[in-house]
């Protein structure tokens, strides 16, 4: 990724990195700092996924616990590179959208001409990189944008055409589990997207069941939450050629056993 080659020029004079997660973004930056020996610290919500956790951890990160959501998490992290001269690594930044526009360029490319694609939103990468690439290929793909009833603060914001905090509640959709939309992010979505929905946590979980009994694929509640809103969407889309991304399979096995029976 090109946020890599970044922390590789700046390797000598960093300190240490620290950036603030529910596990996905943390396992990538664990694994890059320790590619080039920088120490890594990640901030986690108490109460987060143990197997994410053990993962980060695995990758040599020195795991701190934080707050009650990822907002909470973010503004110690923030807090902690200012105090002792970190490296703060955000989990939105327009390099790291292009290293996942790799993977919209790949899907777009082997799966032409589709009518719309459902993409869920954290922090707003995926999201916003798959804008990127239907723009520059000239698609006329629709995007539609997914988020929690237990996360909403994108679908209200995008509903207000202004950024709108919300209260998160979700416990399967814990990667999209934003309070607070990205300023950078959110002008994004409201300039490309056709529309963001809500889906529920039992929407997710039949989505996550799905994907295994039909694909034999695990999919975390974040990387099903486009199948859930398809689904809830399917009269609309009689004839229509539909996208889909599983974006992750981080799920702990006890979480995963539950939504399977």
């Amino acid at each position: 990724m090109v946020y890599t080659a970044e922390l590789y020029r700046r390797s000598n004079t960093i300190r240490g990195l620290v950036t603030a997660t529910r596990g996905n973004h943390g396992q990538s930056v664990a694994l890059a700092a320790r590619r080039f020996n920088a120490p890594a610290h990640i901030v986690v919500p108490r109460g987060n996924s143990l197997e994410k956790n053990a993962a980060m951890r695995a990758q040599g990160a020195n795991l701190i616990e934080y707050g009650s959501d990822f907002q909470d998490s973010r503004e110690h992290a923030q807090a902690l590179a200012e105090q002792n001269g970190w490296h703060f690594v955000p989990s939105y930044h327009r390099d790291i959208v292009k290293g996942v526009a790799t993977y919209w360029l790949e899907f777009f490319s082997a799966v032409p001409n589709l009518d719309v694609v459902y993409v869920p939103i954290g922090q707003g990468s995926g999201i916003c990189s798959c804008c990127a690439v239907r723009n520059g290929m000239k698609l006329p793909t629709k995007i539609v944008g997914v988020v929690p009833e237990g996360a909403p603060a994108y679908a209200l914001s995008f509903k207000a055409g202004r950024k709108v905090a919300a209260p998160v509640t979700t416990l399967l959709g814990d990667g999209m589990a934003c309070r607070i939309p990205d300023d950078a992010s959110l002008e994004v979505v409201l300039h490309n997207v056709d529309r963001v929905l809500c889906v529920s946590e039992e929407e997710i979980g039949q989505a996550m069941k799905t994907y295994f009994t039909d694909t034999h694929n695990v999919v975390e509640g974040a990387g099903a939450a486009g199948l859930a809103a398809a689904v809830n969407e399917k009269l609309l889309l009689h004839g229509k050629r539909v996208g889909l991304v599983a974006t992750g399979g981080n799920v702990d096995s006890d979480v995963f056993s539950r939504v399977l029976a």
